[in-house]
């Protein structure tokens, strides 16, 4: 197949099919579930989910959470209850607050953001972002916390590596104890978790290993997202949900998954990473895409430098038994 910029086009109404087929298949598996539950939170992902879950079990056999922390953005449990509604699912809203504050999560992560900024507190807001500048210099991936007193004056400074950790790991306590929510729901309906991670997110490692990682199934964990934009089309996603900026919603400023992580458009991201990983002659890549095959061989090495760090939150746990020989090569 010759490659170009719309090499994703996919046949949404067959793509629908297999995927409803796939859910099917999986409800009358063993153990044999009664239905599907997904945590929806207002974006593109989770909102193509549930409406393939309706579309396979019956809106009858769906049911939504909505799990809210502190932090979170506003406008994504109003999103995802606009969703819900028009579905005709029942879902339920959880805060999850407590259950993060329970680790001591936020006192813990705040503690280091103060250490970094004195003046850190209770007003403030912040988040961590990736440089943008991938297409023009090579550099590394070095994260950076920027902190906001909502009067204007935002501040930012780069992080070492304990430092991210301390702040990454708050944010996936916040992942986690969603997923624990849902199985704690889904177990007493004897619902399949259905999980919403796409193959751009896969692929590069954007997920959380037991959080949005740990699920019964996944759906779309074969398309890319600008394919998943393709199914929320047709399955009738409310537009504010197809528009919103796609966004991780895990610190209390808003940050989008390309300032966070992928550091390109989708446009530009999803052609390219399809061309990285069946290996299409860069040559053609560069001509269709309008790029220079520098700026491709240099993204090319972002995208491999994702794929192998994060290597481990697409496998099951090491062990003796299936491992070992692995090690004493």
């Amino acid at each position: 197949m010759k490659f170009d910029r719309n090499i994703l086009r996919i046949n949404v109404e067959y793509e629908i099919g297999i995927i409803k087929a796939f859910l099917l298949s999986a409800m009358k598996a063993t153990p044999k579930r009664d239905g599907f539950i997904v945590g929806i939170s207002g974006g593109i992902d989770s909102a193509v989910v549930a409406s393939l879950a309706v579309a396979a079990a019956g809106k009858d056999n769906v049911m939504g959470l909505i799990l809210p922390e502190k932090e979170s953005n506003p406008i994504s449990a109003e999103y995802a209850k606009k969703l819900a509604d028009n579905l005709g699912i029942q879902y339920k809203t959880i805060d999850i607050t407590d259950t993060v504050d329970s680790f001591d999560a936020y006192k813990n992560r705040d503690k280091t953001i103060k250490e970094i900024f004195p003046e850190y507190g209770e007003d403030y807001k912040f988040n961590i972002f990736l440089p943008q500048n991938i297409l023009e210099v090579d550099r590394y991936n070095y994260y950076t916390l920027r902190i906001d007193n909502g009067h204007g004056d935002k501040k930012e400074k780069r992080l070492s590596k304990k430092q991210l950790l301390a702040i990454t790991s708050a944010a996936n306590v916040k992942i986690r104890s969603r997923m624990m929510a849902l199985y704690y729901w889904g177990e007493q309906y004897n619902y399949l978790i259905a999980g919403t991670t796409n193959k751009t997110e896969f692929i590069l490692g954007d997920f959380c290993k037991y959080g949005d990682g740990g699920t019964d199934i996944e759906g779309i964990a074969h398309l890319y997202k600008l394919q998943i934009y393709q199914l929320g089309l047709s399955l009738g996603v409310p537009k504010e949900i197809i528009d919103r900026t796609p966004s991780p919603d895990t610190f209390s400023l808003p940050v989008s998954d390309r300032d966070f992580y992928f550091c390109l458009p989708f446009e530009i991201l999803d052609p390219l990473l399809y061309a990285w990983e069946y290996k299409i002659d860069i040559e053609e890549v560069a001509q269709e895409l309008n790029l220079a095959k520098p700026q491709i061989e240099r993204i090319y090495r972002d995208f491999l430098s994702k794929n192998i760090s994060t290597e481990h939150i697409r496998c099951l746990p090491k062990s003796i038994e299936r491992d070992w020989s692995k090690f004493q090569r």
